[in-house]
Order: structure tokens, then sequence, then C-alpha cells
């Protein structure tokens, strides 16, 4: 995760129970009209987004932006396709991964920084059913823990 992040406007969490993220990278949005400031509203949902590499460019789907209260006919549509701005050694990096079955990019977390809208991307490997499942029982079995230590230090 990049050291410094600004303000964390919306975040992916289905992500990491349906994906083990290996790597991720930060990449600008380009918006238009009022985009950025139902961002900066938090009106953004990233529960089914995910990004697709076209001719050499990276490109945010399904990302939904609602559209501005106040924008009138400045309004966006709310799931259009958004370019991602990433450097190219990194996109050429992301092109040879993603070829390897089995690899997607994931938006992970979606934030503010020097007053510009960053997107985490995930390279991502799907899970399996039982790989889900274990990673809850290791989650409920650490909640267990932590509960037990709670409770035995109020005493």
């Amino acid at each position: 995760m990049p050291k410094g992040h600004g303000k964390v406007i919306a975040q992916n969490k289905k992500a990491y129970h349906d994906f083990f993220i290996e790597e991720t990278y930060e990449a600008g949005l380009v918006l238009q009209g009022t985009e950025i400031k139902s961002i900066r509203a938090g009106k953004v949902n990233l529960k089914d987004s995910y990004a697709r590499i076209h001719n050499a460019e990276v490109f945010l789907y399904g990302m939904h932006v609602s559209p501005y209260e106040q924008g009138n006919r400045y309004n966006h549509d709310p799931l259009r396709t958004r370019k991602l701005l990433l450097n190219k050694r990194e996109i050429n990096k992301l092109i040879g991964e993603t070829k390897e079955s089995g690899y997607s990019l994931v938006p992970v977390k979606l934030y503010l920084k020097n007053g510009y809208a960053k997107v985490l991307i995930g390279l991502a490997k799907g899970k399996k059913k039982y790989d889900k499942r274990e990673d809850l029982k290791r989650k409920e079995a650490k909640r267990d823990i932590e509960r037990a230590f709670k409770e035995r230090q109020q005493m």
C-alpha cells in the first residue's frame, strides 16, 4: 500500500474476500464535469467494478459515481468507463501479469491525495470457495481470541 495516501472515500471490502491481492498500484482517474464533487461528497461505489487493459491503456468499468445534485446539465453518466493514469512501465508490467490465467485487476480503494482522486488497483488472483471458508474461520478464531483476551484484562 502506498505511504501517505489521503482521505479514503470508498473501499472495496469484497475484493479481499473474493481475491488474493498480490500487488497494488496507485492510479489517477480521468474525470468529467461534476464527478470530483460527487467523489468528495463520498457518493461512490466500487463494489462491482473492475479494470481492464485495452490498447496499452487501463480503464475502470462499473464504478458508480452518483450524479451531483446541483450539476443540472453538466452531470455525467454514473457508470461510464473511466481511464486510469499509470506509467507506461507499470502498464507493460500489468499486461504481462494479467495474461497469466486467473489474474485480474480489481480496484481496492478510492481516496483523495493532494486534491486528486486516486484509485488503488490490486493485481488479484481469484479465491476458491474453500479458501474463502478458511479465511472466515481464521477471522472468527482471531475475533474469539481477542474477545477472551479483553475479558481476561477486565477482570
